[in-house]
């Protein structure tokens, strides 16, 4: 390389698109949603889970459908060195489905199931929607009665409630029959929209055969106008079917739950069944939903597993973040001591008296660096409940103690002079 000649420019790499990097308030709300999840399914008795983050494909293409959006569009696919297809996880509940069946976890039926952590999905970044986001999880696995939906609803309630952002979310709520109404139903859809099909948008006279349901989930216009009009669940329920909803709905009430009946709610995939529901707002533009679920009494036979009743529901951990925050933010825990060391031989000692206030539950910090005069002025910027100055007069160690609770923390660290 010449006198005059430059090295090369290095690019620095950029973050990928449609993933974050959370910092600061956005993620203190973040972790707070988290530690709330914890806390909450810890008191309705839902055991922690973790799962691989990724599946072979089949997992997720036999569950979620292969004319859905997910497995069509929006998955992370590839194959590995030996050749087989492996997923991203685009979602928990196949995943969790799998686990049940592979691990012999039918002994432990019925049998209540948390989890989180991130997803993936190749989607358009929009607010509160990344490829890579992350969610809450629950899911109770093996029980059939309209009770189990009841408690996973109240779950979610009080989840929401604690979070502090109930105020202007409501739960949206809707049945969608056993298997015998669910397959009246879409009988009568496929005969309603084929007198329409070529009115249709594409997608939904793909779906026309294989999913009429979905139909009623589009947001194209051309095919809004029909929904409109299609038949409605409620003429093809079972006495069965609605004795089934009319016991979530009373037990919803009795718990003090609020609920909207929304009859247009759906799932698409035919192995859902009963209870579908969602909590919405409006304080998230068009992304509305911020926590969603259903019973899905058929997903275990579509992976090789007998016929297992489920229910679940899974919450994006940035859209209930989002709403944290903005319901006034959640600033970094205030810190206990911050310690001024103002004499550089001192700096093990304070380092002793940190390890001290922690390990007492008391959070510590301390100003080691700069003018050594300065640093008492610098500690005292910092909001503390109590700001302690290590200094040396005379060769005698001085704890100057100022702030709130300085009697427990004196106790703490006074011996340390000794």
């Amino acid at each position: 390389m010449s006198k005059d000649s430059k090295p090369a420019r290095i690019e620095t790499p950029q973050a990928i698109r449609g993933t974050q990097d959370i910092f600061g308030a956005p993620a203190e709300a973040f972790v707070r949603v988290v530690e709330t999840f914890e806390r909450v399914r810890k008191l309705y008795r839902f055991r922690r889970v973790e799962m691989p983050v990724f599946e072979k494909t089949t997992v997720f293409s036999r569950s979620l459908g292969e004319t859905t959006d997910v497995v069509s569009k929006e998955m992370y696919s590839f194959e590995d060195r030996g050749g087989e297809s492996l997923t991203l996880r685009p979602e928990f509940t196949a995943g969790l489905a799998r686990a049940y069946i592979t691990n012999g976890w039918q002994q432990y039926a019925p049998v209540k199931l948390a989890t989180h952590g991130p997803l993936f999905r190749y989607e358009r970044p929009q607010k509160g929607r990344y490829r890579q986001f992350h969610q809450i999880d629950a899911e109770i696995i093996g029980a059939a009665e309209p009770t189990v939906d009841v408690e996973l609803l109240c779950m979610a309630d009080q989840l929401l409630k604690e979070l502090g952002i109930a105020d202007g979310v409501t739960l949206t709520l809707n049945t969608l029959g056993d298997g015998e109404s669910r397959e009246a139903w879409r009988a009568a859809l496929i005969e309603y929209f084929r007198a329409v099909r070529a009115e249709l948008s594409e997608d939904s006279q793909e779906r026309l055969e294989k999913n009429p349901l979905r139909i009623l989930d589009s947001k194209d216009p051309r095919d809004k106008v029909f929904v409109a009009d299609a038949p409605m669940i409620d003429d093809f329920l079972s006495a069965q079917a609605q004795d089934f909803f009319a016991a979530v709905t009373s037990g919803l009430d009795a718990a003090g739950v609020a609920w909207q009946r929304n009859a247009a709610l759906v799932r698409g995939l035919d192995y859902y069944r009963h209870t579908a529901f969602e909590f919405v707002t409006d304080r998230l533009g068009a992304q509305g939903t911020v926590l969603g679920g259903g019973r899905y009494d058929g997903l275990m036979e579509s992976l090789g597993g007998a016929p297992t009743p489920a229910v679940g529901w899974a919450a994006g951990v940035e859209r209930l973040a989002m709403l944290v925050a903005d319901g006034g933010g959640v600033a970094e825990a205030p810190l206990d001591v911050v310690i001024a060391v103002e004499d550089d031989t001192l700096i093990n000692l304070a380092i002793k008296a940190s390890a001290t206030l922690r390990r007492a539950g008391l959070s510590a910090d301390m100003v080691a660096s700069g003018s050594p005069r300065k640093r008492f002025d610098k500690a005292a910027k910092i909001p503390a409940s109590v700001l302690l100055g290590m200094s040396l007069r005379d060769g005698v160690v001085t704890f100057n103690y100022r702030g709130a609770d300085v009697a427990a923390v004196q106790a703490l660290l006074d011996p340390l002079k000794a």
